[in-house]
């Protein structure tokens, strides 16, 4: 497991633009930017050592949407660690990306729905398949979080814990795009009951939320920021560094 983790700009694509979502309401949008690319390039000028892309369209229609897009980011940074989840449905859609030259895909909606497509997918693809548990109020939400189900995200997590994923991004639905602090309590205790590293995710507002994460570098691989990052109250650099000390 990760002993430091990173810091994760998100890059939420919706019709094209960069946007993000409140508690992954599609129309609950601020745009941020009509150009993904330069928008990954600012991040990448300000330290990431890894993307957080999300098809946001391909979440709800179950297809990829922004695949251009995706590629385009991806051809301009060859060398740093992309990750993608929203549309990502079929074996072909995950070679697809990766080819394109994505290091992670994530898997969500089908992940609940069909675990053993995970199996299949890590098989296949082994070191690259993320699974990405959404919940609300510990339950796992499915269809760009327009379905809640009776699952619990723990128990989710510990299906996945022996065949190959690399990671969890664990997203806390009422948090996300709220600016209301990241749920620390619920991302640990996927992590240690589910036996994988996690990635934090929903509600990162600023340096408080990184200095409770650090703790735990044991079991939180990277955290991602969203609208904190793109409103000022989180610097990107600054918490990287942060991080990175001893």
């Amino acid at each position: 497991m990760c002993a430091v983790p990173v810091i994760i700009p998100a890059i939420d694509l919706k019709d094209g633009k960069c946007v993000r979502l409140k508690q992954g309401r599609m129309e609950d949008d601020t745009v941020f930017s009509d150009d993904p690319v330069a928008m990954a390039e600012r991040w990448v000028l300000e330290g990431a050592r890894r993307l957080h892309l999300v098809d946001l369209n391909g979440a709800f229609d179950g297809v990829p949407v922004h695949k251009q897009v995706v590629q385009d980011i991806a051809k301009a940074f060859p060398n740093l660690p992309i990750q993608l989840g929203g549309g990502v449905r079929t074996m072909r859609t995950i070679e697809e990306y990766i080819v394109a030259g994505l290091t992670y895909i994530i898997i969500g909606t089908k992940a609940v729905e069909d675990p053993d497509f995970v199996a299949e997918a890590c098989r296949e693809f082994a070191g690259h398949i993320i699974v990405g548990i959404d919940a609300k109020d510990g339950m796992v939400a499915t269809h760009g979080w327009a379905n809640v189900t009776d699952t619990k995200a723990t128990e989710l997590a510990k299906r996945f814990a022996d065949v190959g994923v690399s990671s969890i991004v664990y997203t806390d639905i009422n948090r996300d795009g709220m600016m209301q602090g990241v749920n620390v309590e619920q991302t640990v205790n996927l992590a240690r009951e589910g036996g994988l590293p996690v990635i934090a995710s929903g509600g990162v507002t600023d340096m408080k939320d990184i200095e409770l994460l650090k703790p735990y570098g044991d079991c939180i691989e990277g955290i991602i920021t969203g609208r904190a990052i793109y409103e000022g109250t989180l610097d990107l650099n600054a918490a990287q560094r942060y991080l990175d000390l001893k």
